[in-house]
């Protein structure tokens, strides 16, 4: 499934469901970071819309994106109002969808705590302050916004393109600073805070892999 595929090449982990039931099944085993609902499912002509209203009441508050070819203006209006953070017309482009994905992720990471702890790491996002194993570390603006960006969403693995464009928004020249940027982080907080594979870097204890 090219959908699929193109998700996890970003790092995500992906968990699909064919049938408005194998939808409900998902959600009552672990909440997703975000939820793709494609309106029409083979089992409901409206089971993305069905799915939204119920996961919705339940008290689920992750981004929601609905895929659909249905483009009315009335569709779009009763997506939205069923709790939908974002709606897509098909056939659609992956790279906006993988823009918009990233989009909501990075605003629902936003609004979660101003706290966040990974092992023996403490960020405190309001006061931008950085423990080890109960100790203060001081780090560089440029080091501190790169953590800070792995922080928001522990475990998820970013390309390195994306924590250049994040990170450094047009103000350096060399994707290269990342790698840079991660071995300060690694020789103040230790090697086994930062993760990383061919693919990218995520925050993560363990062994490197």
């Amino acid at each position: 499934m090219p959908l699929r595929r193109a998700l996890e090449s970003q790092g995500h982990e992906v968990r699909h469901a064919g049938t408005l039931e194998a939808g409900r099944a998902s959600f009552v085993d672990t909440e997703p970071d975000l939820a793709l609902l494609d309106v029409r499912l083979p089992d409901d002509a409206s089971g993305g819309f069905t799915l939204a209203r119920e996961v919705r009441a339940a008290g689920y508050r992750g981004p929601l994106l609905f895929l659909t070819a249905r483009d009315t203006s009335g569709d779009r209006v009763e997506g939205l109002d069923l709790g939908g953070d974002d709606y897509l017309v098909k056939p659609f482009d992956l790279p906006e969808l993988l823009a918009r994905v990233r989009a909501l992720l990075r605003r629902a990471s936003d609004l979660r705590s101003d706290r966040v702890t990974v092992g023996a790491l403490e960020l405190d996002f309001s006061r931008q302050t950085v423990c080890w194993a109960g100790q203060p570390v001081s780090l560089s603006g440029r080091e501190y916004a790169l953590l800070e960006r792995l922080a928001r969403s522990p475990g998820r693995l970013y390309p390195s393109t994306e924590l250049f464009d994040l990170v450094w928004d047009g103000q350096a020249s060399d994707p290269g600073a990342v790698k840079v940027c991660v071995h300060h982080l690694r020789s103040k907080l230790g090697p086994e805070v930062i993760r990383t594979d061919a693919r990218g870097y995520c925050l993560g204890t363990g062994a490197l892999t």
